[in-house]
């Protein structure tokens, strides 16, 4: 059985929510876990910092990295993807979290949020893409996951909100043409998303308030999901579009209670973009 082991995780956003999941469940597998994201201070609102974080890495059993990041700074992104490649001697997965959302059709979207939707979702997505390439060329098992949904064209996830699925769906379509460009490098490249509602901060500030989180599943799911992903090779799975329940099924996963955010028997609110 594969583990992660020694590998260098470079996980963008990840100081809480979904990527700090990630970060955690990675580390409990022996990974080396590079959070680079920009919250190098507590927020009024918000727990969790990029250090905070790192403490928990290695209580977990991983090695940490706080590095501050804004993924739309290209500099940057080139700068810290090197010298977390330097620090650790390399580098394994990149993982795509950080994200923007608001979910708001054109009529009433300010411009100025929809560039930071762009920026944030789609044009990181490249900019951490291309820097972390050459590094990955040189891994043994290399990935790139980008956490955005499957393509689904159905006019409902558009006709309220569809600057935000445009920019989700951007990362996944350049998710598919890495796969291809990528294939000779032996670098798997896939995207990855929730099938229900996950309960993070997101969700409670600007997807449906704090009454949703009862609706929703903990980030481990994802979490588990991804490090799934990231012990196969390029050879087993790329290319692919994935559903981290879906994920876990097929891992042998049977029992998804303990993923619930509030025990009980309440219905499970199904996530955007998945029918």
């Amino acid at each position: 059985m594969t583990t992660l082991e020694q590998k260098t995780i470079f996980i963008t956003g990840g100081s809480r929510g979904i990527g700090r999941a990630i970060a955690l469940a990675c580390a409990r597998q022996g990974a080396n876990v590079v959070i680079a994201a920009k919250t190098d201070t507590p927020h009024p609102k918000l727990p969790g910092t990029i250090h905070t974080v790192a403490e928990e890495i290695r209580a977990a059993g991983g090695q940490a990295l706080p590095l501050v990041l804004d993924v739309r700074d290209e500099k940057l992104v080139r700068q810290r993807i090197d010298e977390a490649a330097e620090y650790f001697g390399g580098l394994d997965a990149l993982i795509n979290n950080a994200g923007a959302i608001r979910l708001s059709g054109v009529e009433k979207l300010k411009v100025s949020r929809y560039d930071l939707m762009h920026q944030v979702n789609a044009r990181a997505t490249l900019v951490c893409s291309q820097a972390a390439l050459p590094h990955l060329k040189a891994s043994e098992r290399p990935h790139i996951l980008s956490l955005s949904p499957p393509l689904n064209l159905d006019p409902k996830w558009f006709a309220h909100y569809g600057p935000y699925t445009s920019t989700k769906y951007a990362m996944t379509m350049m998710s598919i043409g890495m796969a291809q460009e990528f294939r000779r490098y032996g670098i798997a490249v896939n995207t990855l998303w929730p099938k229900t509602l996950i309960a993070t901060a997101a969700v409670e500030f600007e997807a449906g308030g704090p009454q949703m989180l009862a609706k929703g599943r903990k980030p481990d799911i994802m979490a588990d999901a991804a490090v799934s992903i990231l012990n196969r090779s390029a050879e087993e799975l790329t290319g692919q579009n994935l559903i981290d329940e879906e994920v876990l099924r097929r891992d042998g996963v049977t029992d998804f209670e303990p993923y619930r955010y509030q025990p009980g028997d309440k219905p499970l609110m199904t996530d955007l973009f998945v029918d």
